[in-house]
């Protein structure tokens, strides 16, 4: 029995994330999203993803420094990113400057565990670094050079707005970048699982979850969330909003889940993080739209708001630019797809599914010149 889109088949044996969705529970390790939304770290959950553990203050402090030791891109890489076409998007500048990023690595083709350890750790440091890079150099400013201090959130919003950032817009960063670190088998990590599986190189894999996050049913959800929310206007124009969507039959972005059947739990952080934002910067406009948003499709359609919903707020209220929100998420998410290539290298199968045939059978092969001319 086929499942259109695989949906709820279980594709692989994972001990990094676990979804409960009718309790709308995430836990990373088993620990539950809503502990380390509260009190950890990305370099902190990073490390708990990829060991299995929580660090010691001393391991937390070594691999620190071990990803802060690789934020810098090699020379070449920037050059090459100097010469992209004006026209190419943020997404295609990561997809194609992080594979390029393989050629200066001497362990690009070692196989070991140890090895590829040190290139997830590469991978991550530097993917935030390229994001924030090619930001700088398409509106024609030198690429800000990555700090040997301060955390991964606040080295990223330095080199992305060249300036020392606001420490609430700190904590908002790291909270996204927890919040999205994993997902389980989403449509980017299934992606880099199976090229994993084939015994490719870890770059490879990484740039096939890339690919898979640029399709605008994966990545991209908050920027049309953000774009629903400029539209409306005002929140007192959000009831008129769901109600011509819904008699259209139209979607509205950023609300119901695949596999969530109650509140995401992410959400539930990132609602409370877009109203301190949005009272920090004196501007509640974005944070009332949404949340009045929610309630009418609540009403209307019992449907919940998923992580995009208010990513799109909180990262707006921020100053950041709308085709860097699905970026962003890559920024945090390529701690998970190294994760999970870990875990496929440790166990590894060829993931190779079959279809089921609804085509034709025993069709006879005709020879040329006795075909009918195809009408043209």
């Amino acid at each position: 029995m086929t499942k259109a889109g695989l949906e709820d088949v279980v594709a692989a044996n994972s001990a990094i994330c676990d979804i409960i969705g009718p309790e709308g529970k995430l836990t990373y390790r088993g620990i539950d999203i809503h502990d380390l939304a509260r009190q950890s770290s990305f370099e902190e959950t990073t490390y708990l993803l990829w060991f299995g553990e929580l660090p010691t203050r001393d391991a937390l402090r070594r691999f620190g420094a071990e990803l802060v030791s690789h934020r810098a891109l090699p020379a070449p890489i920037l050059t090459l990113m100097k010469d992209f076409p004006r026209s190419a998007t943020p997404m295609d500048a990561l997809r194609t400057a992080l594979s390029a990023l393989a050629f200066y690595d001497p362990q690009a083709h070692d196989a070991s565990r140890e090895a590829n350890v040190a290139k997830a750790t590469r991978v991550t440091a530097q993917t935030a670094t390229i994001v924030a890079a090619y930001e700088q150099i398409r509106h024609g400013r030198e690429p800000v050079k990555p700090d040997t201090a301060g955390s991964h959130a606040e080295n990223f919003l330095r080199m992305l707005f060249g300036a020392e950032p606001d420490p609430l817009y700190v904590r908002a960063m790291d909270l996204a970048l927890i919040l999205h670190a994993d997902h389980e088998l989403n449509a980017s990590t299934f992606a880099a699982r199976v090229t994993a599986a084939t015994l490719a190189d870890m770059y490879s894999a990484v740039v096939s979850a890339i690919g898979a996050l640029a399709g605008p049913l994966h990545g991209g959800a908050n920027e049309q969330v953000m774009k629903m929310l400029q539209k409306i206007g005002e929140a007192d124009r959000a009831e008129a909003y769901v109600t011509e969507r819904l008699q259209a039959h139209q979607k509205i972005s950023g609300f119901g889940h695949r596999v969530y059947r109650t509140e995401d739990p992410r959400a539930t952080h990132l609602r409370q993080m877009s109203r301190e934002l949005g009272e920090h910067v004196g501007n509640l406009r974005w944070y009332e739209i949404s949340r009045r948003l929610e309630e009418v499709v609540m009403q209307q359609k019992h449907l919940y708001a998923n992580v995009d919903f208010y990513s799109a707020s909180c990262y707006f209220t921020m100053g950041i630019p709308l085709d860097l929100f699905t970026p962003v998420f890559a920024t945090s998410r390529v701690s998970g797809w190294t994760a999970h290539i870990l875990e496929q290298y440790a166990d590894n199968r060829l993931i190779r599914p079959r279809a089921e045939y609804v085509g034709e059978k025993d069709v006879p092969y005709v020879p040329i010149d006795r075909r009918v001319k195809a009408a043209s």
